[in-house]
């Protein structure tokens, strides 16, 4: 093996023998069984990815994002705590509109999160003024349209009618 001047040493991979018998088995068996992973065996909780859609007081603007724990991504956006988006910044207060719980991992949490702002951003609007109640509106067929191109059956979709 020849090495360059910059890089003095090289990292050569090793193989491990395949799993057999007894020992792979078991392997596979507590993949599948649904036992509590490694993290939360050392007294880490498994995070709960959730999707939200939060709404101004002050502006008709809404704002949409991915987090595990939503009471504190709120009080980042609203500016009480180190955080939150530069785009929130404008519509301070925000408040919650829709909390999408139930995803798998955040793979799948922002994968909905990409997909309902680009339905939500090339969907036709009514022209005029935007008030807060035709943005929601907005959003809310957005997220129909969402929940019929992605398997979205296990999600537990809560609107916050205040």
């Amino acid at each position: 093996m020849k090495l360059s001047a910059t890089f003095r040493s090289a990292k050569i991979p090793r193989a491990f023998p395949p799993k057999s018998g007894k020992a792979a088995a078991a392997a596979s068996a507590s993949c599948s069984s649904g036992a509590p992973s490694e993290d939360v065996a050392k007294g880490k909780a498994a995070a709960r990815w959730c999707v939200y859609l939060i709404a101004s007081y002050r502006i008709p603007r809404t704002y949409v994002g991915v987090t595990t724990d939503f009471p504190r991504r709120l009080r980042q956006h609203n500016g009480e705590l180190k955080g939150g988006a530069k785009a929130s910044s404008a519509g301070r207060p925000w408040n919650l509109a829709c909390l999408i719980e139930g995803f798998v991992n955040r793979s799948e949490a922002c994968e909905f999160e990409s997909k309902w702002k680009n339905i939500s951003r090339k969907m036709a609007r009514k022209r005029g003024e935007p008030s807060m109640t035709s943005l929601l509106q907005h959003r809310d067929m957005a997220l129909s349209r969402v929940k019929t191109d992605l398997a979205c059956s296990h999600l537990k979709i809560t609107w916050n009618s205040s």
